[in-house]
């Protein structure tokens, strides 16, 4: 008996029924008998309206089904996996059978215009109050006091419309009586954009005609828009009372026009058939997408899903198979898979636009992780075309990787509308059902493990591995840059989405580049701060991944450069972009919050995100965060030693790489004597310098082969000659091999005399190599080394050799430029000190820099203002803001902001290195003024 009047209940009210249970403690044969259980365990739910469809009260006899596992799954009220033994429960449930029919009426709405209130008619500490709450990123932390408040005056709210979730979300109650004075509020107010709109759809609003409402405005969507965000539309099905709504004929109708929006919604609903609670309201849907969208589309969906069955079933016995049998039991598995491709060609259902018409079984293969997840190879029924890979794996939930991808891939959106284009790398990942799915294979990739065990073991610790792979495969410089500019982009949007979404587990098997520069991420199984933990610590301990091999290709060497300067404005825009759109991402991963992923269940795990975006600061203080998060996580060695960590894990000895792997980091592929001919005679000839990223010294190589006439030319450098030792060293394990140079030296190493004397010792070391047994000397190894390189053909003969300690800078000459945001507002002058560039000193070396500010005139230097030290570069980046509070815009343009650059010195006085002197008058206060501005420098006598 519920204490209820039946005309107080809404039309959306519904019966929640959970079954408990309680173990049998005398029971000895019990699986679980040896389990402590403290209390009852819910086995199972169902839900059922009050009120059908026609708006009648539910009366007589209703069976309700619900499934359980009987205490062997260890989730309750979830669909257990294989193994576990499934139990239909019939609940009869007995309702009152009155003599006459309940219906539910809906309230009279009253169409009289209402008065809209002006804003401005306020008191200013009220309007302060409600413009403050209407600005809010979303309803999630509004008080009590607050929403009472925003209810009270919600009529004032009405020119700011997509202030309405937020309005409907204050309500105090949605009882029958008040709902006339709602629905008349609905009816007036201004139509909502359709991804406001979409926040309507969350559980918070079940209200039918406020649903109904928010599918009219949606309804304007875009079809690639609602592509992007069918997983959320799929998962507010839930929130729906009956299957016949505005929301069930929208996406079957949008369905219906567009094959794209079809074949995703095909494979979200076939995903969550298992849901337990929900999946026969899913199968439903998914009957009525099959009914309405023809004979073809119905016989393309299950061809496709006809697929992924064998697929799943090949992967599962190679899964349970040893590992030294993996391989036989993969190739007889996949001839099933193959007389499958005999009688059909398939789309993929990765991609639609993709049609496979076999499989290439030989490059069909495996990976080594532990869901042993197979490469599928298919061949592309277009001709033209390229051959397709996807991983299968099964074991595993890709659910979560595919909410991560989706948001990454709505950044990216964001960012080209606004003209940023961080060249991001957005694969496609599928669940086609429980605990198994899809990924699409990135081509020309390795893992930033794989790049740097090329360097041993410790490879994660030094700064040139990633920068030297991107050289060996962009060999000119033309080429090189492009790659560094595309490393920079895609790197500056890693950090800002990875960060925002909380992505966690960070090591360098799960970062990837491809050999054009793009970096991307993989595998988001740890998302929204949800750390792994060793102990009581957290492994990422940096806000997000950026290490000193990353900063070496951002920089184009070991010193800070301009490029730096590029690569945090460009995360610092982007992050802006994103968190303007932070209601937007509350909302998507609110409408996720069902979907039963382990790190997103409630509306507290979304608090990351909202704290992450930082929604009430300003732009400027944005940046300034997101610059000390750079700097953190390039400082952190935690990082570095999380991947050296996972180096070890992963170690396996497995001497030289397979045939199709290179030989050598610095040559894209591995060459015989046979292609290239015997060498009669080889020597180092002489000695270069070079500044490319650094400066260091190469060594070329005279190498003369049989049946040429004149010799050909390699340039090689120390490390290069090293690696090759090293290599050798490991296929010749009992060959006297000749000794190699000593790589320490005292003193500096790139200089000349260094040079000269290791030119001699490793001519030394060629002659005794060349000299030694046909095996060493006549080996793929030293073949490869000694091949020709497109850097070779193209290499520059004598490089700059200007010393830049020799410059003196003239009296009045410029000395760098420095960047600065000039802003004014409550009476407050914002200087942000963003960037310096080209920083000159009289000795050459790198300086300590720091900014002082003063407004002029200023007798008592009371208004002496400073930044922190930036140490040792010539393009210190700071993003410090510097305050001057109590000036008015009058007194302000009778004043001079003097701004100098000095080095601090430790052992002696700090010096001048340039400075400049700017009216205030000449600044549109009213704006943000943003420029680069050129420096006077030091006189040097």
């Amino acid at each position: 008996i519920f204490p209820i009047q039946i005309s107080q209940l809404p039309l959306e009210s519904l019966l929640h029924l959970t079954l408990f249970g309680i173990l049998n403690q005398s029971s000895g044969s019990s699986p679980d008998s040896n389990k402590q259980r403290k209390g009852p365990e819910a086995l199972g739910k169902v839900s059922l309206p009050l009120f059908d469809f026609k708006r009648f009260l539910t009366c007589g006899t209703k069976l309700l089904y619900l499934w359980t596992s009987s205490h062997t799954n260890p989730v309750p009220g979830t669909v257990p996996k294989k193994g576990y033994v499934m139990e239909r429960i019939v609940l009869q449930v007995d309702f009152p059978s009155p003599t006459f029919d309940i219906i539910y009426t809906t309230p009279q709405v009253d169409r009289s215009i209402i008065q809209q209130h002006n804003l401005e008619t306020l008191e200013n500490d009220i309007k302060g109050k409600l413009l403050d709450i209407l600005h809010r990123d979303s309803s999630l932390g509004l008080s009590k006091e607050d929403k009472a408040f925003l209810w009270e005056k919600r009529y004032y709210c009405l020119k700011h419309p997509n202030c309405l979730p937020k309005v409907l979300a204050s309500a105090p109650n949605w009882k029958w009586v008040n709902l006339a004075k709602t629905y008349s509020l609905l009816r007036q107010w201004p139509p909502l954009h359709p991804l406001t709109a979409l926040e309507l759809l969350d559980s918070k609003s079940a209200d039918q005609e406020v649903r109904s409402l928010a599918v009219t405005w949606i309804e304007a969507i875009s079809d690639d828009e609602l592509t992007d965000l069918l997983p959320q539309f799929v998962q507010a099905l839930k929130y729906e009372i009956y299957l016949n709504s505005s929301l069930v004929r929208f996406l079957l109708s949008r369905a219906l026009g567009n094959i794209q929006i079809a074949h995703n919604l095909y494979w979200l609903l076939k995903d969550a058939l298992h849901d337990a609670q929900f999946g026969a309201r899913y199968e439903h849907v998914l009957g009525a997408l099959l009914s309405v969208g023809g004979k073809g589309l119905r016989e393309e969906l299950l061809k496709q899903a006809k697929l992924v069955q064998l697929l799943g079933g090949v992967a599962e016995k190679v899964r349970q198979a040893s590992g030294s049998a993996r391989q036989v039991v993969l190739q007889r598995s996949m001839e099933r898979v193959q007389s499958f491709f005999l009688r059909n060609k398939c789309r993929l259902p990765l991609n639609p636009s993709l049609v496979a018409k076999e499989l290439n079984i030989k490059s069909c293969s495996f990976f080594s992780s532990n869901a042993v997840p197979l490469k599928v190879t298919m061949v592309n029924a277009d001709p033209m075309g390229e051959e397709i890979n996807v991983m299968f794996k099964v074991g595993e939930d890709l659910r979560q990787d595919m909410l991560a991808l989706q948001m990454i891939k709505i950044m990216d959106k964001i960012w080209l509308k606004e003209g940023l284009d961080l060249r991001m790398v957005i694969f496609k990942c599928l669940s086609t059902g429980r605990d198994r799915g899809m990924v699409e294979l990135v081509p020309a990739s390795d893992t930033l493990r794989k790049i740097q065990v090329e360097y041993g073991v410790t490879g994660s610790f030094k700064d040139k591995p990633l920068a030297e792979w991107l050289r060996k495969y962009n060999p000119s410089e033309e080429e090189y840059e492009k790659a560094s500019e595309n490393f920079i982009y895609s790197c500056a949007g890693c950090c800002v989405a990875t960060y925002v979404l909380g992505i966690c587990d960070r090591h360098n098997d799960n970062i990837m580049l491809r050999s054009t520069g793009h970096m991307f991420h993989i595998d988001f199984g740890k998302f929204l701060g949800h750390a792994q933990m060793f102990g009581s610590f957290k492994r990422d301990r940096a806000p997000f991944v950026l290490t000193s091999d990353m900063a070496y290709v951002i920089n184009g060497g070991e010193k800070p450069t301009i490029r730096f300067q590029l690569f945090v404005d460009l995360c610092c825009q982007a992050y802006n972009l994103i968190r303007k759109q932070t209601n937007l991402f509350l909302n998507l991963l609110s409408l996720m919050i069902p979907s039963g992923l382990p790190e997103l269940t409630s509306i507290q795990d979304l608090k990351y995100v909202r704290d992450a975006l930082q929604p009430q600061t300003t732009d400027a203080e944005a940046t300034i965060f997101f610059t000390r998060l750079i700097e953190s996580s390039l400082g952190s060695i935690a990082t570095k030693f999380n991947f050296f960590i996972h180096n070890l894990a992963q170690l396996r000895f497995s001497g030289l790489p397979s045939n199709d792997e290179p030989i050598l980091s610095f040559s894209p592929k591995t060459y015989s004597f046979r292609q290239d001919g015997r060498i009669k005679e080889v020597s180092v000839f002489t000695y270069h310098k070079k500044y490319n990223p650094d400066k260091h010294y190469i060594y070329v190589v005279r190498i003369l082969r049989e049946g040429q006439l004149e010799p050909s030319f390699v340039f090689r450098t120390f490390d290069e000659f090293q690696e090759l030792h090293n290599k050798l060293s490991i296929i010749f394990p009992l060959w006297k091999l000749p000794g190699f140079p000593n790589r320490m030296v005292l003193g500096r190493t790139h200089i000349k005399d260094v040079a000269a004397k290791r030119k001699i010792e490793l001519n030394s070391y060629l002659q005794s190599l060349m000299s030694a047994s046909t095996d060493v000397a006549e080996c793929d190894l030293v073949c490869t080394f000694f091949h020709p390189l497109l850097r070779d053909e193209k290499a520059e003969g004598v490089a700059r050799s200007a010393d830049a300690g020799s410059f003196s800078p003239t009296p009045g000459q410029i000395g760098g430029a420095v960047k600065l945001s000039v802003s004014y507002r409550n009476g407050t002058l914002f200087i942000m000190v963003m960037h310096i560039k080209d920083l000159v000193t009289e000795d050459g070396a790198d300086p300590n820099p720091y900014v002082k500010t003063y407004l002029l005139p200023d007798t008592h230097k009371t208004s002496k203002r400073k930044t922190k030290i930036s140490r040792k570069t010539r393009n210190p980046t700071f993003n410090e803001m510097l305050v001057y509070s109590g000036y008015s815009k009058e007194t302000l343009r009778q004043r001079e902001l003097q701004l100098s650059v000095l080095s601090a010195e430790s052992l002696r006085e700090n010096f001048f290195l340039g400075g400049i002197t700017l009216p205030l008058k000449d600044f549109n206060l009213s704006k943000e003024t943003v420029k680069w501005y050129q420096l006077t420098a030091a006189t040097y006598l």
